[in-house]
């Protein structure tokens, strides 16, 4: 990938800089602990791809690690080729949103720009994931989300489920079987204290939740339609 300052990012950069758009490294400094998590990395290996990012301005160092303007370009670009090969991948080669990740993940490094076109078309231009995430555009605007963790809504409230941030396989398997999925309309029936577990109406069945799983689904409140 080369950039209008004619700086290669590689695809292992990319990665980094993706990770830190989803970490919110666009508008304040993301910790670099939580950046080695996210990224799957070493703190000392997240430590020494921060030194050659900042070397190529991609990114800023101070009290965290932030994106330029530079990086945030070129890690949106790296959002929208990892979402969207999600998104063709279960939309038309059949994959489970459970399956989807990793296999994005290898197909967004070799993506190149008519690739990527070619699987917006495809798979019928998405604005969204299959997990609900927003899909940024080709000119980089990524829409913004009215939406909350499940876990902040109060009891007796409705909503729609807007996005849900899990990547663990099994967790993912869990919550299509219960149906709390992106677009599923759902009904907080009651909680249990001291983080305890949700009691949820969903699609005419009731469920039960734990209180760290649902901090992971993201509701939508008073949504009549989903778009995407």
């Amino acid at each position: 990938m080369a950039s209008p300052e004619g700086v290669k990012v590689s695809a292992a950069m990319a990665h980094y800089l993706g990770e830190l758009v989803r970490l919110g490294g666009e508008t304040r400094p993301v910790s670099p602990t939580l950046w080695a998590e996210a990224a799957g990395v070493s703190l000392p290996a997240a430590s020494r791809m921060a030194s050659r990012l900042a070397k190529l301005g991609l990114i800023e160092r101070s009290r965290g690690v932030r994106l330029t303007e530079f990086g945030r370009r070129e890690g949106l670009r790296a959002v929208r080729a990892h979402r969207l090969s999600e998104a063709f991948l279960v939309r038309v080669l059949g994959y489970g949103w459970h399956e989807a990740h990793d296999t994005a993940d290898r197909l967004g490094e070799i993506a190149d720009d008519d690739l990527i076109r070619r699987m917006d078309a495809a798979a019928g231009h998405p604005t969204r994931c299959p997990h609900g995430e927003p899909i940024p555009d080709a000119d980089g605007h990524v829409a913004v989300l009215n939406d909350q963790p499940l876990t902040e809504l109060a009891a007796g409230g409705r909503a729609q489920v807007s996005r849900v941030r899990v990547r663990d396989a099994d967790r993912l398997i869990y919550l299509a079987d219960i149906g709390l999925v992106p677009q599923a309309a759902l009904k907080l029936e009651g909680r249990g204290p001291f983080r305890g577990p949700l009691r949820l109406t969903v699609g005419g069945g009731e469920c039960v939740v734990a209180f760290e799983l649902a901090e992971r689904v993201w509701v939508e409140k008073g949504m009549d339609e989903f778009p995407g």
